[in-house]
């Protein structure tokens, strides 16, 4: 799942959405309202963590306009004003949820799994497929009850093509859902990772690639 982070503290930013990654998130960064701005006209985003207190553009205005534009991106909406009328005001915009600064970035994350499950159904506690078993929760593989020890790119790639249930899912879905908007469009970096994963999974092979239209287990 993507994630946008707006916070104009760099440090901050920085920090949140390394984290972040760690989580298997693909994760972008605007250190300012009209970097989010661009950002959110290009890509399409499961959260937004929003810095309501931005010095250029507000966090109010970034949130407005995400309303109207009618996504379904979910914002998590930040701010150093813990006072019950700040995270009212800021709900009332369109905001999903409020996090007072400063924060426990394990508190953060939690929040953002559960906004980004609205953004999408629900898995199963566990996806099983092709004899796979793949648990996010615990980011835990097997195959055929034998553990896999995957790379955080593996295992988000992996997940993505199981959520797909067999239908294919094109290389551009798999950049813009397990990558972050630094990843150049034309590099091999799915390729390379869908090799890796490949020879960790074993024989038989289950992920079929499908030229010109993309990826999917079969």
């Amino acid at each position: 799942m993507r994630v946008l982070v707006v916070e104009d503290e760099p440090l901050m930013a920085d920090a949140v959405a390394e984290w972040l990654r760690r989580e298997t998130f693909a994760v972008d960064v605007a250190y300012d309202g009209g970097g989010a701005l661009e950002r959110l006209a290009i890509n399409e985003y499961d959260v937004i963590v929003l810095d309501r207190d931005l010095p250029d553009i507000s966090g109010d205005e970034i949130c407005q306009s995400v309303v109207r534009s009618g996504s379904h991106a979910r914002i998590l909406m930040l701010t150093a004003a813990a006072a019950v009328p700040d995270r009212v005001a800021g709900l009332r915009l369109g905001a999903d949820d409020y996090l007072s600064k400063p924060f426990a970035v394990v508190e953060l994350s939690a929040r953002i799994h559960a906004l980004a499950r609205r953004v999408r159904p629900a898995d199963p506690p566990v996806l099983s497929q092709a004899g796979i078993h793949l648990d996010p929760a615990r980011r835990e593989v097997r195959r055929d009850g034998h553990p896999v020890a995957l790379s955080r790119k593996e295992f988000a790639l992996l997940t993505e093509l199981m959520r797909a249930g067999g239908t294919v899912v094109s290389a551009e879905q798999l950049l813009e859902r397990v990558w972050d908007e630094h990843t150049d469009p034309f590099t091999n970096v799915i390729r390379v990772t869908l090799m890796k994963l490949r020879r960790k999974l074993g024989d038989p092979q289950i992920i079929e690639t499908i030229p010109g239209v993309g990826y999917r287990i079969q």
